[in-house]
């Protein structure tokens, strides 16, 4: 078994679809990881972190060594997230039987890949690796109630997002409130050892980006969902609904940048993102209307309809967010009053 370098690259980049059991075992473990945590999809919280480091930058304390022991931490920890997951849906009997994830990428436990044991000792591997970044953040914060606060709702919502959170139509929520402004605002914190709702705030558009992509999925899945008795959002409020409330996250993910620029947060650079608006059009526009009941000519990733698109938005959104951050703390940094002297 030789380490597969390319793998590596191209889990991290795309979901990855592999129906050879020899061509899984082949693989080195980084790149079983890689692929059976969904890591394309768990790349979301890197992206988190480095919105955190950014913003901590530009309040001026940043440590190198720390960032990338949380940031390492917590892709590590929503990839045992994603394992768990996988492992509850398929002992719950939600994931047999080609149930939709095989039909685009690697399930693991539905294709045989492994058996059930082997899944929780990947499970606990790595949530342990994730605890000892935890544990890290700690002693840094010299254990503020905040981390521990911090840390302790973040085992609950990874322990409780597949069930019962995801089956009472909670999931999506959860995720908007991790993966935006708990997550920035707390990873900021370690960083800065300072807690400012502003960061928290600032937190919400990405945050908004990443449940659009959830939300699209599981209107993706609403069928197949609602035949196994998994409560999503989409189940629980209807399908047309779910389109309409994944719009409004779009939507409110520009209104709200908008909002920090004019309060005075950000500088208009932060303006970049709207670059993007050709994708989050595209998206909204796609979502007026429901699922096809078939793949149109050429659609590569079928049955991935809505969140295809949520998904591209996504990374364009992500890839100028992050710009506009850097450009933004450099401002901040050696030009603090340049706007202001323009008006």
């Amino acid at each position: 078994m030789s380490i597969n370098f390319a793998m590596w690259r191209k889990a991290s980049w795309q979901l990855i679809k592999m129906d050879d059991k020899k061509e899984w075992d082949a693989l080195d473990v980084v790149s079983k990881w890689l692929i059976a945590t969904r890591s394309a999809v768990t790349m979301v919280t890197v992206y988190s972190c480095v919105i955190a480091g950014i913003l901590a930058a530009r309040h001026g304390t940043f440590d190198w060594l720390t960032f990338l022991v949380v940031t390492f931490g917590l892709f590590i920890a929503h990839g045992t997230n994603n394992l768990l997951n996988d492992y509850t849906d398929f002992t719950r009997g939600v994931d047999r039987n080609n149930y939709f994830r095989t039909e685009y990428g690697v399930h693991p436990l539905v294709q045989k890949f492994w058996d059930g044991k082997t899944s929780l000792r990947w499970f606990v591997v790595s949530g342990a690796l994730a605890s000892l970044a935890g544990l890290y953040a700690l002693i840094h914060t010299r254990f503020s109630p905040t981390t521990i606060g911090l840390f302790i709702f973040g085992a609950i919502i990874l322990l409780a997002y597949t069930y019962p959170l995801k089956y009472w139509g909670l999931g999506e929520l959860m995720i908007f409130i991790i993966w935006g402004p708990v997550l920035i605002g707390g990873v900021y914190f370690v960083l800065t050892q300072v807690w400012d709702w502003n960061v928290f705030v600032a937190g919400v558009p990405f945050g908004l980006s990443v449940v659009s992509i959830n939300l699209a999925k599981h209107i993706d899945k609403h069928d197949p969902d609602k035949a196994k008795g998994v409560g999503t959002f989409p189940v629980r409020v209807g399908e047309a609904n779910a389109r309409r409330v994944t719009q409004i996250s779009i939507v409110l993910i520009y209104v709200v940048t908008l909002y920090l620029v004019l309060d005075g947060f950000f500088t208009p650079v932060m303006l970049l993102i709207f670059l993007a608006y050709k994708e989050a059009l595209a998206t909204i526009r796609v979502l007026n209307q429901p699922k096809p009941a078939q793949a149109p000519a050429g659609w590569p990733a079928w049955p991935v309809w809505f969140s295809g698109f949520a998904f591209q938005h996504n990374r364009k959104f992500g890839g100028l967010l992050i710009l506009a951050l850097i450009l933004d703390a450099l401002i901040h940094h050696f030009a603090p009053t340049f706007w202001t002297g323009l008006f």
